[in-house]
């Protein structure tokens, strides 16, 4: 019996969503805990990998089991026994080919900046940009990176194919700078390294017409350093 659960988290204590020997992780914690409720060996496997500091407003993950356990029930017993930093949402039992990872048609992960006075109570969660953004030139840059490219130059990981087709916009509200990006997949530090390469733009660290060299070099040391995780939320998941 296949089960999908949707969940929420604080990321900034845990050393990402994947299992790690010895490390905090949200599916590391699950695994624990749902193998001791079923009493059975539960592997885990998430519908993105989240990096260290990075939240999820919205994340789903399956595991199988030859168990069958009420719905209701099971959410309740994961709410009081996971950590008061993650929330079970939704628990769904689903067809054995459905998968929380492969079988997902689109992702949704935002970035905030603030771009107003420091905020101490909000420093794990948006980043303290705490000045001014060219809001022209930025729209001039998302332009640029929007649409299907090879991203090389903005992941150190290793992949077949580096090409993606990613829809970047943005929005200001009540000072935070939001800035969404939306794609089928994407490659690790991706969009942390496209939000660094928009905050050196906006310092005049590099121009606009260097996007176009960037993706053409197809190098990771082409770009800056990649911006602050607690900035980035997973937020929607469509299967």
């Amino acid at each position: 019996m296949r089960y999908l659960v949707k969940i929420s988290y604080d990321g900034s204590g845990f050393f990402g969503s994947q299992k790690q020997k010895d490390k905090r992780t949200i599916l590391g914690t699950f695994d624990k805990i749902l193998t001791k409720i079923f009493n059975e060996n539960i592997k885990s496997i998430g519908c993105s990998r989240t990096d260290k500091g990075v939240h999820a407003n919205e994340f789903y993950f399956h595991f199988d089991s030859s168990k069958e356990k009420d719905k209701k029930k099971l959410k309740i017993s994961l709410n009081k026994l996971i950590p008061k930093d993650i929330f079970v949402d939704e628990i769904f039992i689903i067809k054995e080919d459905l998968h929380a990872r492969h079988s997902v048609k689109e992702k949704e992960y935002v970035y905030l900046i603030n771009l107003g006075k420091y905020n101490p109570c909000m420093a794990n969660y948006v980043y303290q940009y705490n000045r001014d953004f060219d809001l022209i030139k930025l729209k001039k840059a998302l332009k640029l990176l929007s649409g299907e490219h090879d991203f090389k130059s903005f992941t150190s990981g290793k992949y077949d194919n580096y090409v993606r087709n990613v829809d970047i916009t943005f929005k200001v509200k009540n000072n935070i700078l939001i800035i969404k990006f939306v794609s089928s997949g994407f490659l690790r530090y991706m969009i942390r390294n496209i939000v660094g390469l928009l905050l050196d733009l906006n310092e005049g660290k590099v121009n606009l017409n260097d996007i176009t060299d960037i993706f053409e070099l197809k190098n990771r040391s082409s770009i800056g350093k990649p911006a602050f995780p607690g900035g980035l939320y997973l937020n929607r998941v469509i299967y």
